[in-house]
């Protein structure tokens, strides 16, 4: 990919080179064959996140677009397999039509996925959001369908797909076609990345303690469900070593505020994909929209939404417990902040098709 010119205010344009011929020699190569691997890495890569992080298909809205990016990759795979078997003469459409309509369609998803998974978390708990599981699964299908055909359409209406010869001082001939990038992930990884480094580093140096505590924490859930009974569990029982006490006594007195406890929780998840993404950007990567609009940027961006509703109905009573399943363990880094040392606080279940759960457990 080459980077070409600032196009609008959503998305960059770069060039995809097609194919290539050297001066003298006249080698001929066709790149069709290298973007099929590419989508078919990119379809593996969202299945397996998918198989990963939503093992229960949730009834929220941004578990529907995971669903949907999936079988987006799945069609425009199939449609370049065509064009790469059939050839570009035969088939009914170019590698450059599929990969400058893509690359627009996927660049123009973020901002409505954004606001409507956004809008989602706000409504529940409201006389909207209790309705039938069903009822809501069909009404998230709907707006998902919608907004893919809203992409499409615009795609469709003004994006030109056509070819572009250029020749290079070299001698290098070469036919590109111009595709996007989206800003709006690019902008949301940079400023995520920025602000997690600003706000842990002035903790850094109490972040090992936290992280530990914060372990020691989920492991007494994992063995509490194992059990499926309540547990009590002392601090002599766990720590046998006078050192280790001191060290558990001394996280009561430094524990982190909520808005800090609930950065680290998103930080210690997804903190190496925004550094791999911002180190991609620093080396001049190129990346399409239609490759960075994938279920890992999607489930960053549920992490982040379900973060910060959980803070907002978390601050002053116990873990809110009517959010989906996320990968972050929002109710232990909740349970880090308030200390949950030596007193009784319930364990919140982040799946509202069950209700809500009040296990306890002492510690």
């Amino acid at each position: 990919m080459l980077p070409a010119s600032l196009e609008t205010s959503q998305t960059v344009k770069m060039t995809a080179v097609i194919e290539q011929w050297e001066g003298e020699s006249g080698c001929h190569t066709d790149n069709t064959v290298k973007y099929l691997l590419l989508m078919l890495f990119k379809l593996g890569m969202d299945a397996m996140v998918f198989h990963l992080c939503c093992q229960t298909l949730s009834t929220c809205f941004l578990s529907m677009c995971s669903l949907s990016i999936i079988l987006a990759d799945l069609v425009t795979a199939y449609l370049m397999a065509i064009v790469l078997f059939l050839g570009a003469e035969s088939s009914l459409v170019s590698p450059c039509f599929i990969l400058a309509n893509a690359s627009a369609t996927y660049g123009v998803l973020p901002l409505p996925m954004m606001f409507l998974g956004l809008l989602d978390y706000c409504l529940e708990g409201t006389y909207l959001c209790n309705q039938r599981a069903f009822c809501k699964l069909l009404r998230n299908a709907v707006l998902t369908l919608l907004v893919w055909m809203l992409a499409v359409i615009y795609s469709f209406c003004f994006v030109k797909a056509e070819l572009i010869e250029l020749e290079y001082a070299t001698g290098i001939k070469a036919l590109v076609c111009n595709v996007e990038e989206s800003t709006v992930i690019t902008s949301l990884t940079l400023g995520l990345f920025a602000a997690l480094l600003c706000m842990l580093l002035p903790f850094w140096s109490r972040i090992p303690q936290w992280v530990k505590e914060a372990d020691r924490l989920s492991e007494a859930r994992k063995e509490q469900h194992n059990q499926s009974s309540v547990l009590f569990i002392s601090t002599s029982c766990t720590d046998t070593k006078s050192s280790e006490e001191n060290d558990l006594e001394e996280t009561i007195w430094l524990r982190p505020p909520l808005w800090i406890s609930l950065t680290l929780g998103f930080g210690m998840f997804w903190m190496p994909y925004l550094a791999v993404s911002v180190a991609c950007l620093a080396l001049g990567f190129g990346v399409p929209a239609y490759i960075t609009v994938n279920l890992l940027w999607l489930e960053c961006t549920n992490s982040l939404l379900v973060g910060m509703m959980f803070w907002a109905k978390s601050e002053t009573q116990e873990p809110y417990s009517r959010l989906p399943e996320n990968v972050c363990l929002w109710h232990i880094y909740w349970h880090l902040s308030k200390g949950t040392q030596q007193q009784q606080l319930p364990v919140a279940e982040f799946n509202p098709s069950k209700g809500k759960r009040n296990t306890l457990f002492y510690v």
